[in-house]
């Protein structure tokens, strides 16, 4: 199949609307579904990303895709109790690696998660075809699926969720090309492999840098590579905790990952994990008020007449103190930016959020403000001499 139709393009009134190959056969076959324009585009950004974290680790790897940027991306480690009860996949049994990937991938951030398209380096098995099953989601891309498992996820959305095969040997051509405005736009691809030797040039007092960290700032950066610009990723153990992106200063894009990061690790603390939700509470539901409860417009769920409809019982306010304190513990976080950092700042911000080893490009003027600040925090600090922009 050389080309496919497309219902129509970003929106609507943009019509026709297809991908196509100038030259050989498409590389994907649509199992289930009608998958649109940005449906593809999140599709084949995301299986370039999980691609390259299989690639890089030797770990099965998932991303949660939202508007052509990842709002999740992660590898598979085990899940602890605790972070398999805040994903809300800790009544699903045994996970499979993949599962785990993916669990990791969409419990990050799973309020810009939801309607998300998903990527799986690995074919898809049931026990992670079951938690995509209940998940609010546009569809998946994967290598393969196991019989069993691709009818579990054409059973969703009322037979029409969108299940898309990708060939795992297909190779792009050396050149891309796009057209804006009726102009054609030429570049080569982004090629650029990010391995352990990638992040040897550490400019800082600190000079540690472990295998974890080599691993988490490696996820930090592929994730960067398929996510619009300015962007900054924070990782921890495997996976992405807060991703920031195409904000127009970077240290807008550093806060907002920053909150993310925040967020996931309050969504740990005791005040969080000890709310008693009302048995007939939506997941979404539930997550949008974690959410609001963790941030300061609390007393929109806990005002009298409205915490009764979501909780059993009146939570306590998550005083400003209480959440600095849990955050404190927070530690041994990598945060990767895909563009040198120009001030200070940005130091400061990822260091209330635990931030202990950073790769970016270097090459701003002010390096020397810069690693002055990661010194004063003891933050190990690699110059990688890469950019890593994406439009």
């Amino acid at each position: 199949m050389k080309e496919l139709e497309l219902k129509y393009g970003c929106n609507p009134n943009q019509k026709p609307s297809r991908i196509y190959m100038e030259e050989g056969e498409l590389p994907i076959q649509v199992l289930n579904g009608k998958p649109g324009y940005i449906n593809f585009l999140d599709a084949f950004n995301g299986w370039q990303l999980v691609s390259e974290l299989k690639k890089a680790t030797g770990l099965p790897a998932a991303t949660s895709f939202k508007h052509v940027s990842p709002a999740g991306a992660a590898v598979s480690l085990p899940l602890s109790d605790t972070l398999a009860k805040i994903y809300w996949v800790d009544d699903l049994g045994e996970l499979s690696p993949l599962a785990c990937a993916y669990a990791r991938a969409r419990g990050a951030d799973r309020m810009s998660s939801y309607g998300d398209f998903i990527a799986l380096s690995d074919v898809c098995d049931v026990s992670t075809a079951n938690m995509i099953k209940r998940e609010v989601s546009d569809g998946v891309i994967a290598p393969g699926y196991e019989p069993e498992a691709l009818e579990i996820l054409k059973s969703k959305k009322r037979g029409n969720y969108n299940v898309i095969q990708i060939d795992p040997a297909y190779v792009p051509a050396p050149i891309e090309k796009k057209q804006v405005f009726g102009i054609t736009f030429e570049q080569g691809r982004n090629e650029l492999n990010i391995d352990d030797k990638f992040f040897d040039n550490i400019v800082t007092e600190n000079k540690e840098l472990t295998e974890e960290a080599k691993r988490d700032l490696a996820i930090s950066m592929i994730t960067l590579k398929y996510t619009q610009s300015n962007s900054v990723c924070y990782v921890k153990d495997g996976q992405a905790i807060g991703i920031g992106a195409g904000q127009q200063s970077r240290i807008h894009c550093t806060r907002l990952a920053g909150q993310k990061a925040d967020n996931w690790w309050l969504r740990q603390s005791p005040q969080v994990m000890g709310l008693q939700f009302k048995d007939e509470i939506r997941r979404a539901d539930r997550d949008n008020a974690i959410d609001i409860y963790m941030g300061d417009e609390y007393m929109d769920v806990l005002a009298d007449g409205v915490w009764e409809n979501t909780f059993k019982v009146k939570p306590e306010v998550f005083t400003r103190e209480e959440k600095r304190a849990w955050l404190d513990k927070l530690t041994d976080v990598a945060l990767g930016s895909d563009a040198f950092f120009p001030f200070g700042d940005n130091i400061e911000r990822a260091h209330k959020s635990g931030v202990k080893y950073i790769a970016q490009p270097g090459g701003s003027i002010r390096d020397d403000n810069v690693i002055d600040t990661c010194n004063k925090y003891g933050i190990e600090m690699s110059f990688t001499g890469i950019r890593l922009f994406h439009h």
